[in-house]
């Protein structure tokens, strides 16, 4: 889940995630946080990409929600309001950043928790070009493809957040090389990593959601090992955020 804010005071959430994320901050838990954001952008439909969607959608049911087409059309059918469906390829012109939605090789399903898995279509990341800012990609959940090198070549980011925790998505090994070979940012933020017993905002929660998933063990701390494994490239700066820490671009 990563929040970005523009000069011109607009929030955008991406992959809303709150009650069993161990690295969410206790403030972005509430009615008053959910009524700052302007837009949330899902990147697919799993539960530690979407869980948060209906209490924000509780507090303001007219929340702009942007997501693939498939998971835009099961959330309209679940009585959701306000949802903008996107397909590969698709983009969506805001007050102060034009979005592009690129693809992400990973699988996407809803409601997995919580019984039979159903089927979301294609999972995908997006591109924000920010009015007078940065271009930022997030990769949302992905394996490693050359698509990368395309996103790169066309839009040209100045910062990527990028997966990089394995099991799930790339691990820390792809990650560095897609940075050295296809993604030639300034800026890279290592993504989907969950914190330890040490960094977590909540341990109860943090405990919660090992019992509930142990795999979550294998995703723990990894951004430190793409940054090491970046330490002699200097072409792009590795910036491990701690959990609610800011990252203040100044790149255009």
């Amino acid at each position: 889940m990563y929040l970005l804010s523009s000069q011109t005071n607009k929030n955008y959430l991406i992959d809303p995630f709150f009650d069993l994320n161990p690295g969410c901050p206790k403030e972005f838990n509430t009615k008053e946080f959910f009524h700052t954001i302007d837009a949330v952008f899902l990147t697919h439909g799993h539960f530690d990409h979407t869980s948060g969607l209906q209490k924000m959608m509780d507090t303001n049911p007219q929340l702009l929600v942007i997501a693939p087409y498939e998971l835009a059309m099961i959330l309209l059918q679940k009585g959701f309001q306000n949802i903008f469906p996107l397909n590969l390829g698709g983009s969506i012109p805001l007050k102060d950043v034009h979005v592009t939605v690129g693809p992400a090789k990973h699988s996407s399903s809803f409601d997995e928790t919580e019984g039979p898995p159903i089927y979301a279509g294609e999972a995908s990341g997006y591109v924000f070009e920010f009015t007078n800012g940065p271009t930022l990609y997030h990769s949302g959940d992905t394996a490693l493809s050359y698509d990368l090198k395309l996103i790169d070549e066309l839009y040209k980011p100045n910062v990527a957040i990028l997966s990089s925790s394995g099991q799930f998505t790339i691990g820390p090994r792809e990650a560095a090389y897609a940075i050295r070979n296809f993604l030639k940012v300034d800026v890279v933020i290592p993504s989907h990593t969950f914190p330890t017993a040490d960094t977590t905002t909540s341990k109860e929660t943090y405990e919660q959601l090992l019992q509930a998933f142990p795999v979550v063990q294998n995703m723990v701390d990894r951004d430190q090992e793409l940054k090491e494994l970046l330490r002699d490239y200097d072409r792009t700066e590795v910036v491990v955020l701690g959990y609610g820490e800011t990252y203040n671009s100044q790149l255009k």
